[in-house]
C-alpha cells in the first residue's frame, strides 16, 4: 500500500472525547500537532506519536492554552513536566494525566469515576453502588448456603442428657453421686403443659412465636457484635434459638456457638412444629433449684404436677427463666440474690408477665387482674434430694457453694452434671463429729419431756491449719429435715469467743496516747503485754481512750455487767481471759480503737459480711461469724500467725480433664507476728488448764475459749491444738417458724443456764479426743515477752506495787500416745501455782482442781466455783448497746 494512503497514525490517550474536543479547538489558539520526531524521547521508533495517559489526561490536556498550560509541546501532556499530571505522575502512570490504562480501554470499576473533575470523581455512580450491593448479597446468600450445608443438626437425645455429679472424700473414695437428671427432668408432652403455662412463655420470651421464622438475625447480630467488644453476654431471643441453645447445643457465650445457633435455628424452623419446638423448650428451660423442665419445676416450686399449675403460678415459674438465681424467692448466691430482693424481683416479674398475656391478647384483662389481685403465689422453701441424707446434703451443698463462687463453672453447669468433684472432707472426722453431737444430744435434751429442749440447735466445723482445708462440717440433725446448713452463717453471735481478737489487736496496734489525736500513728502507740492490768470490776464507768466518760447516742453512760455481776477488781488481761471478764476487754478495745479490733478479726480470717457494726459491746462478741469462719480464724493463732482462707474442694474435673485446681488459687498469707499468735496461744492454753474452760481439756496441749451471749441464746466453744481448730455453736430457734428469733436456752437439758463450757465444750472435747486418736501431741510454739505491761482506767499500781513473777511458759511434755480417756488433771500439766498469775486472787484457793474460777460453779471444772446466777438483761439490739439497760452480760 502507497504512503499517501495509510491511515494517520489515531491518538491513543483521552479516548473520543477528548479527540472531539481537541478537533473543535481553532489552530491559531490551541494547536497540539500530533508529534514530531524531532520531538525527542515522545517518539516511537515508527515515528508514531506517544499515547496520553487516558482519556481524562487527554480532556485536561486538550483544554490547556498553548502559553500557560504547557505551551505547544504535545509532549507535556503526557511525558513532559509542563503537564500537571505529567509533573506528578510521568508517563502512562496511574490516575493523572500520566495515563489511566491504554487508549479507548475501560476499567472493570470505573472509580474514580473517570470524566468527573473534582468532588464528583468520588461520588460512586448508581451502577456502581448497585453492583457492590449485589455482589456482598451474593456473597452472603453463599455463606448462608454453605454454612447451612456443612452445620448439621445434632442428635437431640444425645446433646440433651444430663449426667450425674461424682463427690469424693479426702481420701479420694466415692462419697456420694448426685446431680444431672436424679429426678431434676422429667419431659412430659403439650398436652400435659397447661396453656397458661404456654401463653406465660410465650407472652414474656418470644410473643411473635407462632408467626416469625425462628430466628431473630438482629439479636444474634447485637450479641455477637457485644461479645466480639467484651462486652456482656447475650442468649438467643426467639424460643427456637433458645430450644436449639438448650437442646443442641453447650450454654458457651462465644461467637462460634452464636453461629451455630443461627444456621441450627433455621434448620430446625423449617423441619419442625412450632409446637414440638415449644415443648422443647418449656422441658428443657432451667428454673432453678436444679429442675430443669416445667415439670421439676413444678415438682420444686409448688409440689404438684405441671398439668396443674394456675395461670399465677404459670407466670411465676415463666419469671425464673429470666435467671433463677435472681427469681427464686429463697435466695441465691451472690451479694445480690437476698431473699428480699430476689423476692421482690419475682413479684415485679410476675406481674409483668400477667399484664403483658393480656397486652398480646393470650389473657383476658378481666383474668389478668384477677390473678394480680389475688397476690403473688409464693412457693414453697426447697426441698433436698432423697439421696443427701444425713450430713452428705451439708457437705454436698457447701462444695458446690465453693465451686459457684470461685471457679468457672455455674449453678446451672454445676446441676446438669458431668463433675468429678474431690473434696476435703475426712470421713472419719464427719462421722465423729456427728457422733459427738449425737451423744450429747440424747444424753441431755428430750424434747418430748420438756418443752424448753424444743428447737435446739448444734452446729460445728473442723480446720486444719496452715491449709484451711475444711475437715468435718456439723450442719444440723439431717439435711432432708433442718434445711440451713448450721455449720455456715446462722446470724448467731459467738459472745466472748471475740474477745483474743481484741487481745491480738492490743499486741498488734497498741494502746492510743491518751493525750494525743484519735487516729495515732504506730510510733505514739504502746503495745501491750497479756501482763497489762485492768480493772475487773462490775459495771465499770466506760471511757474513751483519753479518759473522757463514754456516751451513747442518747448521752447515757455506758456501765459494763459482768458475768453474774461479779466484781474481779484490778487483774491482768490473762487473767480477765481466764475467767472471761467483760469489763477489761471493753475498755481495752476502746483504748486500741475498735476500727483495729475489727482489723484482726478480719486479718484472722472472719469475713467482713459476718461483722457486727462498730461499737463499744463490738469486742464482746456481737458479731455473728459462721462455725467455719470462727474455726478458721483460730486456726490461724495455731497456725502461728499465718492465715489460710477456708475451702471445701481440691479439685474439680469434667471429661475433658480438670477444670479447677486448688493448688493453683492456694494463698496463705501473714495475719500477725508470729509471737503475737505464740502468746495468745498461751494465754487460750491458761483458758483451757485454769479458765472457763476446764471441761474441754483433752489429754494434750489445747488452747480454747469459751462464749456465751445475751439471755442464754447461744453457746460456742472454740478452740485448737497445733494440727485441727474446731468450733462448736449452740442455739435454740424454731426454723420451721415464719418468723423465726432466737430463743433463750435457760433450763435446757435440765440445767439453770446453757454456756460455752457447758454442752459446746463437751462435743469440743469428745470430739477432738476422737479425732486426734492415734496422732502424736504436739506443744505449741513457745510465746515470748512482748509489749508493754500498762494499767487501764483506774487500774493504776499503788504506791508501793507488788512485782509481778513473770508468767512461766508451761512445760509439760505430753507423751507421744495419750490416753484415750484422760483425766481433767492430764499427766504433765503443770500445778495452778507454776503459771499462777500474781493479780488472780482465786489461783490458790480451795476453789477444787486448781478450777476455782471456773464460771460452771462446779458443774463441769473443780467444784466451788462462782455463783453463776443468770441475767436476765435483753440487748435491746446488737450487743444491747442502745437498747439494753445494763449492758450486754456474757456467760461462759
Amino acid at each position: 500500500m502507497s504512503e499517501h494512503r495509510r491511515k494517520p497514525p489515531q491518538p491513543q490517550g483521552g479516548g473520543r472525547a477528548a479527540a472531539r474536543r481537541a478537533g473543535q479547538q481553532s489552530s491559531g489558539r490551541r494547536a497540539a500537532p500530533t508529534h514530531n520526531a524531532a520531538a525527542g524521547s515522545g517518539a516511537t521508533p515508527q515515528g508514531e506519536e506517544r499515547p496520553y495517559g487516558g482519556r481524562a489526561a487527554a480532556r485536561r490536556a486538550a483544554q490547556r492554552s498553548g502559553g500557560r498550560r504547557g505551551g505547544a509541546d504535545p509532549s507535556a501532556a503526557g511525558a513532559g513536566p509542563g503537564g500537571r499530571g505529567g509533573g506528578r505522575r510521568g508517563t502512562g502512570g496511574g490516575r493523572g494525566p500520566g495515563g489511566d490504562g491504554p487508549p479507548g480501554k475501560k476499567r472493570f470499576i470505573d472509580y474514580p469515576r473517570a470524566g468527573k473533575s473534582g468532588g464528583r470523581r468520588w461520588v460512586p455512580s448508581w451502577k456502581l453502588v448497585t453492583g457492590t450491593f449485589l455482589f456482598f448479597f451474593a456473597v452472603l446468600l453463599g455463606a448462608v448456603g454453605i454454612g447451612l450445608w456443612l452445620v448439621q443438626v445434632p442428635s437431640a437425645q444425645a446433646a440433651s442428657q444430663t449426667q450425674k455429679n461424682v463427690y469424693y472424700w479426702a481420701d479420694g473414695k466415692q462419697m456420694v453421686v448426685s446431680g444431672g437428671g436424679d429426678l431434676n427432668r422429667q419431659i412430659v408432652p403439650l398436652s400435659k403443659i397447661p396453656k397458661s403455662m404456654q401463653n406465660a412463655v410465650i407472652s414474656a420470651e418470644n410473643a411473635s412465636f407462632y408467626d416469625d421464622s425462628g430466628v431473630d438475625p438482629m439479636g444474634i447480630a447485637r450479641a455477637v457484635v457485644n461479645m466480639a467488644k467484651g462486652g456482656a453476654t447475650q442468649s438467643g431471643s426467639t424460643i427456637t434459638q433458645q430450644y436449639v441453645k438448650n437442646t443442641y447445643l453447650d450454654q458457651s457465650q462465644t461467637v462460634t456457638r452464636k453461629v451455630k445457633e443461627l444456621f441450627i435455628s433455621v434448620k430446625v424452623g423449617l423441619d419442625m412444629d412450632k409446637d414440638e419446638i415449644l415443648a422443647g423448650y418449656l422441658n428443657t428451660a432451667y428454673y432453678g433449684r436444679g429442675a430443669y423442665g416445667c415439670q421439676a419445676a413444678a415438682r420444686a416450686y409448688y409440689d404438684r404436677d405441671c398439668e396443674d399449675l394456675t395461670p399465677s403460678q404459670s407466670a411465676f415459674l415463666a419469671s425464673t427463666l429470666n435467671g433463677p438465681n435472681l427469681y427464686d424467692p429463697n435466695g441465691g448466691y451472690g451479694a445480690a440474690a437476698t431473699k428480699e430482693a430476689n423476692t421482690q424481683r419475682a413479684k415485679d416479674r410476675w406481674e409483668w408477665i400477667l399484664r403483658r398475656e393480656a397486652a398480646v391478647s393470650r389473657m383476658s384483662k378481666t383474668e389478668s387482674q384477677q390473678w394480680i389481685t389475688k397476690q403473688f403465689p409464693m412457693p414453697r422453701d426447697p426441698k433436698v434430694a432423697t439421696n443427701k441424707q444425713g450430713q452428705i446434703g451439708y457437705l454436698t451443698d457447701l462444695a458446690d457453694n465453693y465451686i459457684v463462687a470461685n471457679t468457672g463453672i455455674s449453678k446451672s453447669k454445676l446441676d446438669k452434671g458431668g463433675y468429678q468433684i474431690h473434696t476435703t472432707f475426712d470421713r472419719s472426722k464427719v462421722d465423729e463429729l456427728t457422733k459427738s453431737v449425737g451423744k450429747v444430744y440424747k444424753a441431755n435434751i428430750k424434747p418430748k419431756e420438756r418443752e424448753v429442749d424444743k428447737h435446739v440447735q448444734f452446729g460445728g466445723a473442723s480446720v486444719e491449719p496452715k491449709t484451711g482445708k475444711i475437715l468435718a462440717i456439723y450442719g444440723g440433725k439431717d439435711a432432708l429435715e433442718h434445711y440451713r446448713n448450721n455449720a455456715d452463717y446462722t446470724g448467731v453471735q459467738v459472745g466472748s469467743t471475740f474477745k483474743p481478737f481484741v487481745l491480738a489487736a492490743a499486741m498488734t496496734d497498741g494502746v492510743r496516747d491518751p493525750k494525743g489525736p484519735r487516729e495515732q500513728p504506730d510510733s505514739e502507740r504502746t503495745l501491750v503485754s497479756p501482763k497489762s492490768v485492768y480493772n475487773g470490776d462490775n459495771k465499770v464507768t466506760l471511757r474513751d481512750y483519753d479518759g473522757t466518760v463514754w456516751h451513747d447516742k442518747d448521752g447515757k453512760e455506758w456501765h459494763q455487767s459482768n458475768d453474774g455481776d461479779e466484781d474481779k477488781g484490778k487483774i491482768s488481761l490473762r487473767t480477765a481471759m481466764q475467767f472471761s471478764v467483760n469489763t477489761p476487754f471493753i475498755q481495752l478495745g476502746m483504748d486500741v480503737g475498735t476500727d483495729k479490733v475489727r482489723g484482726a478479726a478480719l486479718a484472722a480470717g472472719l469475713s467482713k459480711e459476718q461483722l457486727a457494726s462498730i461499737t463499744p459491746t463490738f469486742s464482746l462478741g456481737t458479731s455473728a461469724p459462721s462455725a467455719i469462719r470462727l474455726a478458721g480464724a483460730y486456726a490461724t493463732f495455731a497456725a502461728s500467725g499465718q492465715q489460710a482462707d477456708p475451702y471445701s474442694v481440691e479439685r474439680v474435673e469434667d471429661k475433658a480433664g480438670t477444670v479447677y485446681d486448688h493448688k493453683e488459687e492456694a494463698k496463705v498469707k501473714r495475719a500477725f507476728d508470729s509471737n503475737v499468735a505464740n502468746n495468745v496461744t498461751d494465754v487460750l492454753e491458761n483458758v483451757v488448764q485454769r479458765g472457763t474452760g476446764t471441761s474441754a481439756q483433752i489429754g494434750r496441749p489445747a488452747a480454747g475459749k469459751t462464749g456465751t451471749t445475751d439471755e442464754n441464746k447461744s453457746a460456742w466453744f472454740s478452740g485448737y491444738t497445733p494440727q485441727l481448730s474446731t468450733a462448736i455453736g449452740m442455739w435454740r430457734v424454731n426454723d420451721q417458724a415464719k418468723s423465726q428469733k432466737f430463743l433463750s436456752m435457760r433450763g435446757v437439758g435440765g440445767q439453770e443456764s446453757i454456756h460455752g463450757a457447758s454442752f459446746p465444750a463437751q462435743i469440743w472435747a469428745d470430739y477432738m479426743r476422737g479425732a486426734l486418736r492415734g496422732k502424736p501431741a504436739k506443744a505449741f510454739p513457745v510465746a515470748t515477752p512482748i509489749g508493754q505491761k500498762i494499767f487501764g482506767e483506774d487500774a493504776s499500781p499503788s504506791p508501793t506495787p507488788t512485782t509481778e513473777k513473770p508468767t512461766e511458759t508451761p512445760s509439760e511434755s505430753p507423751s507421744e500416745s495419750p490416753s484415750e480417756s484422760p483425766s481433767e488433771s492430764p499427766s504433765g500439766s503443770p500445778t495452778p501455782t507454776d503459771t499462777c498469775d500474781p493479780l488472780d486472787l482465786k489461783c490458790n484457793d480451795n476453789g477444787g482442781n486448781g478450777n476455782g474460777g471456773n464460771q460452771n460453779g462446779g458443774a463441769n471444772g473443780g467444784p466451788g466455783g462462782p455463783s453463776t446466777s443468770p441475767t436476765t438483761d435483753d440487748p435491746g439490739g446488737p450487743g444491747g448497746i442502745f437498747g439494753g439497760p445494763s449492758g450486754t452480760r456474757r456467760k461462759e
